[in-house]
């Protein structure tokens, strides 16, 4: 006549007895100190985070679902010991009690895997991805259209103050072709010099009343060109030197995506690029970042790591994508062995075989061979290429690098010319020779018995863990937006794969 008893349902090696369990080993003091007493029962955080992980094991993201699931499915109930609490706090645990402690919680986990040996943190594997992000596709704001329409505005407002002003001989001579020293002197105009070049008009209509062509001019200034110049100001803020942002998300930046391969008309989608590092196709190391490109990903992906106990990787490993000057020199200062491929990592190990590829590639720079005595390249030709200067080039992360540029100056004559360059003068090349050395040392390492076994598992370390998350999980898409959302939930994806990996072992 009674019910049975929820705990005789659900198998022994079950995945959610496995979440279960490592919530309940791990610590959480950093979410229970944002709890800080008073008013109403809250639920327990731990019973939070394992539903919350469990959901996503499941492929429920949303948390409307995760409220049905725990009304209807056993695990849930079980899982939550018969509590069920509604979607807004769902909403409210992940959004504002998750975020900032997110990453302390994984670490917790990945202790936990250390201590039971399914992690050493010996060999990091580390890949990226695009996710799309909530957001629409159809409402996004493009850095080179703002541009291109603040420039325009600015030429309609200048033109527009010169109408109006009617400048004498004594202005002339005071300011010459500047302008006036309300808008900036030299041709700046922003939103808060043309406010206060507006209300300086108004003033003067104030005086002139029946002067109604300035009437017009000051009601345009003010209801339209103002508007405008202030709204494409705040959009260059929100850009913040990217190439565009949505307007239902704007931390999410437009982005190409590998499922719109092969398509007549590829579209950018709004996205993110979230960062991963894997050992044993578990992930220990997770970002999320804004921009597209992978290489400078990876040094803002290691510094937001908190390994257990200041432990960092012994060697990190990754595509060709990530063999930027940089990275290696930040693999360098902190002492971890550097397997990371080069974007010519394979044209150097494979030679060609066709005559014409031969000799096209020994007309690369990468191929020039270097006097370090005389400090000179040569070319195929025979003929040296001598030192001319060197520029200096910051990155976004603010690494500075040296470019040295080397010019050859006997190209005028040289019959293979033609080949080695379309330039109308001479061939100049641009070397970075500490560059060279880290791909020096790079391929070495990659060539080695060891870097020849990491580059064999690198294939299906990280790009199993997508696959699963992406294919498996069915994760295409981001359901929170923001960017500290989004970590909060990428953090909980991460989670839900290990433990879907924990109870496959």
């Amino acid at each position: 006549m009674l019910p049975r008893d929820l705990e005789e349902l659900i198998p022994e090696e079950h995945l959610v007895r496995v979440v279960n369990r490592v919530v309940e080993a791990i610590d959480l003091e950093p979410l229970m100190a944002k709890y800080q007493g008073g008013g109403t029962s809250s639920y327990h955080p731990k019973m939070m985070l394992k539903v919350l992980v469990y959901a996503y094991c499941e492929k429920v993201f949303t948390s409307r679902r995760i409220e049905k699931g725990l009304r209807e499915n056993v695990n849930f109930m079980w899982l939550a010991g018969g509590n069920v609490p509604d979607f807004r706090t769902i909403n409210r645990f992940c959004g504002l009690v998750m975020k900032g402690e997110v990453r302390e919680v994984f670490t917790k986990v990945l202790e936990l895997l250390i201590e039971e040996g399914y992690v050493k943190l010996e060999n990091y594997f580390v890949d990226g991805t695009k996710i799309g992000a909530d957001a629409n596709q159809h409402k996004v704001v493009w850095a080179k259209k703002t541009a291109k329409n603040k420039v325009r505005l600015k030429q309609k407002i200048e033109q527009l103050l010169d109408e109006i002003e009617q400048v004498n001989e004594k202005e002339n001579e005071e300011y010459g072709d500047k302008d006036q020293e309300e808008l900036g002197g030299k041709g700046g105009i922003d939103a808060e010099k043309l406010k206060a070049k507006v209300a300086e008009l108004n003033e003067r209509l104030r005086q002139q009343p029946e002067d109604k062509s300035l009437k017009k001019a000051v009601k345009t200034l003010e209801k339209e060109h103002l508007p405008r110049l202030e709204k494409y100001e705040k959009q260059e803020k929100t850009l913040d030197g990217r190439s565009s942002y949505s307007q239902t998300d704007p931390d999410a930046s437009c982005m190409r995506m590998k499922e719109d391969r092969g398509a007549e008309k590829p579209w950018p989608h709004p996205a993110y690029n979230p960062q991963i590092g894997t050992e044993g196709q578990f992930v220990v190391g997770y970002s999320v970042h804004q921009s597209a490109g992978d290489p400078g990903c990876f040094i803002p992906h290691m510094e937001q790591q908190h390994w257990p106990n200041g432990q960092k990787p012994k060697a990190a490993s990754g595509d060709a994508a990530y063999g930027s000057e940089e990275n290696y020199a930040y693999l360098e200062t902190n002492q971890i062995d550097n397997y990371l491929k080069y974007n010519t990592f394979y044209q150097d190990t494979h030679p060609p075989r066709k005559a014409e590829r031969i000799q096209a590639l020994s007309f690369r720079s990468e191929n020039f061979p270097y006097d370090a005595d005389q400090d000179t390249f040569t070319c195929p030709a025979q003929h040296s290429l001598t030192y001319q200067e060197t520029r200096s080039y910051r990155s976004k992360n603010g690494y500075l690098s040296e470019r040295r540029n080397y010019e050859c100056a006997e190209c005028a004559t040289c019959p293979l010319k033609p080949q080695c360059t379309k330039a109308k003068g001479n061939r100049r090349i641009q070397v970075s020779l500490k560059l060279r050395e880290y791909r020096r040392q790079a391929r070495e390492n990659l060539l080695s018995e060891q870097g020849i076994a990491l580059r064999k598992q690198r294939c299906i370390e990280p790009e199993t863990t997508f696959g699963d998350v992406k294919h498996n999980m069915g994760f295409r898409r981001f359901h929170l937006r923001g960017l500290e959302k989004v970590e909060t939930e990428w953090a909980l994806v991460c989670f839900a794969h290990n433990m879907r990996k924990l109870a496959a072992i």
